[in-house]
């Protein structure tokens, strides 16, 4: 048995970036800054995200720098040939489901009506499910 899952909370650390591949697949990369506070002391891990298709085109449309966010996903490990013939290394998190955290106004500059903070991943609005039961 295997398992490659992670779930972060944090904020972006800078605008989503989207580009498409040759095939027309939306690909969005951002950044996700997770810092842990201990008394005076703190750490800031970052984390590299990409998402792709309809979740990749929904992330870039609503999130923006700062804003809060839940990610989860797998990790994955891109290696290269550098020109000075050494190894390159990235790993990122492919980016699986999320949740809005930020309230609508810290979360996008888009002037959008169709926001949701309390959606799902497919934008849909969690237990607002008539067959969903109450609890």
């Amino acid at each position: 048995m295997a398992l490659n899952k992670v779930q972060i909370i944090g904020n972006l650390g800078r605008d989503p970036e989207m580009r498409y591949a040759t095939t027309g697949t939306a690909i969005c990369n951002f950044s996700v800054a997770v810092t842990e506070k201990w008394g005076e002391n703190e750490t800031t891990e970052w984390f590299n995200c990409v998402a792709f298709k309809k979740l990749a085109e929904t992330l870039e449309k609503y999130l923006s720098k700062g804003s809060k966010v839940y990610i989860e996903g797998k990790l994955k490990t891109n290696t290269w040939d550098k020109e000075d013939g050494t190894k390159g290394y990235k790993t990122e998190v492919i980016v699986r489901e999320f949740e809005f955290l930020s309230p609508k106004k810290e979360a996008s500059n888009n002037q959008g009506n169709d926001y949701n903070p309390g959606a799902n991943s497919q934008g849909q609005p969690q237990g607002d499910d008539p067959n969903d039961p109450p609890f």
